[in-house]
Formats: C-alpha cells, sequence, structure tokens
C-alpha cells in the first residue's frame, strides 16, 4: 500500500488555506516528522488544560482554560493534517513517516482524554477507559492494514469525530464556567461525564465495524483465492487431457 492509499480521506485537505500553508511549509527546512512531533505538544497543553481546570480559582481562570484547550485540540488536528500534506503533495515523505504519523496520535489522544477525565468535577476512569478505547480502534485499523485488508477508517467515533466531541464539550464548559456557578463544576462534570461516556461507547461501536469489515474482507479474498485456484486447477487439467 502506498502512502496516499493509506491516508485518511480528509475534505479539510482540499482548503486552499491549508493547501497554500503545506505548500510554504514544503519549502523550508521544517520537515513532516517535525510537524507530527508539534502535534504530541498542542495535545499534551490541551489536556494539561483541562487538568487545570480542576484547580482554577476564577470563572475567568476556568473558561480560559477550557477555551485553551479546545484551540489546542484544534491545532493538534491542524498538524495532523500538514504532516501529511507537506509529506506527500510537498514530496518531503521519509522512510519514517509512518512511525512519526502513528506514535505521536496515540500520545496525543491519551494526553486530552486523561487529561478530560480529570478536569473540574469529572472522572479520571472515565478518561482511562476513553483513552484505552481510542488506541484499542486505532490498533484495530492498524491490524486491517497489516492482514491485507486495508487502512479502515470506518467510525462512528474515528479521531476527528473524537475531537470533535472533545472540542465541543470543552467550548460548552467554557460558557457554562462563566455563569455563577461555574466554580462548582456541576455542569461540566455532566457535560465532560457526556462526551467521554460517547467516547467510549461510539469507540467500542467503531472498533466492532471495523473488526467486522476486515473478516468479511479476508473471507472474501479467501473465497476469490479459492476459486482462482479451482480454475487454475480445470484449466490444467483440460490442457492435460
Amino acid at each position: 500500500m502506498n502512502e496516499i492509499e493509506g491516508r485518511r480521506p480528509l475534505k479539510t485537505r482540499d482548503w486552499r488555506i491549508f493547501q497554500q500553508v503545506a505548500a510554504w511549509l514544503a519549502q523550508t527546512a521544517v520537515t513532516p516528522n517535525m510537524i507530527s512531533v508539534s502535534s504530541i505538544g498542542f495535545a499534551v497543553a490541551a489536556g494539561l488544560a483541562l487538568a487545570g481546570t480542576s484547580v482554577a480559582q476564577s470563572s475567568g481562570m476556568l473558561a480560559g482554560l477550557y477555551f485553551s484547550a479546545a484551540v489546542c485540540m484544534q491545532l493538534r488536528l491542524v498538524a495532523n493534517l500538514l504532516d501529511g500534506m507537506v509529506a506527500v503533495e510537498g514530496g518531503k515523505g521519509s522512510p519514517a513517516g509512518a512511525l512519526y504519523n502513528e506514535v505521536p496520535d496515540r500520545v496525543s489522544d491519551a494526553a486530552i482524554l486523561i487529561g478530560a477525565g480529570y478536569s473540574l468535577a469529572s472522572r479520571p476512569e472515565l478518561g482511562l477507559m476513553a483513552a484505552v478505547v481510542a488506541v484499542f480502534v486505532a490498533y484495530v485499523r492498524a491490524i486491517g492494514s497489516s492482514v491485507g485488508a486495508g487502512e479502515v477508517f470506518a467510525g462512528p467515533m474515528a479521531k476527528p469525530q473524537r475531537m470533535a466531541l472533545m472540542t465541543l464539550g470543552s467550548v460548552l464548559c467554557c460558557f457554562v464556567s462563566l455563569s455563577g456557578s461555574g466554580l462548582s463544576g456541576r455542569w461540566q462534570s455532566h457535560i465532560m461525564g457526556t462526551v467521554l461516556g460517547l467516547i467510549i461507547v461510539g469507540g467500542a461501536i467503531t472498533a466492532v465495524r471495523r473488526l467486522r469489515f476486515i473478516s468479511e474482507t479476508l473471507h472474501i479474498a479467501l473465497r476469490s483465492d479459492s476459486a482462482a485456484g479451482s480454475e487454475t486447477s480445470a484449466v490444467e487439467d483440460s490442457e492435460g487431457e
């Protein structure tokens, strides 16, 4: 499988602004691997901001931390987008590019989701469960590629959906934090708990869907190989006669 075939289909890749930024980066000394590693920095910043909401002393600080987390999550996704564009469209790919594409994503998911578990009035076990599910979903995708079924990006809770939910939850918590009861964490707890719960359940469904698709693809390939083998044997038998 080549690098283009294994890419996640993203409409944002066609946005002119990202194409221009990627083209500019391709002309600099910045490498795709550097961009991939930078995504970890944004994710860790998002996770720390979320965890920091548990010790915020004012509604303004609380809202600022939630908003910062949302921005950093989106910057993480932008980095994930640009590293591939600079590597492929910019012609700056490297032999280790696949490693830099995958490993930072796993660290980033864990940093953000675990941070969400430690956010104001939230539950750490939910963040840990969400992180484990996210890693498993990615692992299933990797299995599909390793056994010849191809990259399976089926949802409903792939990385873009996880980050969209987390961003939405953080923005909602930001607005709630500005209200009179913001410091109590009552509504933030409900919002973040719901988001993490959806990621856990949606991730489990996603893993099952991907496993079923991989299994069906392998069975189809086996039947095709068997049919081809039978046809070859029949031809050889007829030639022998």
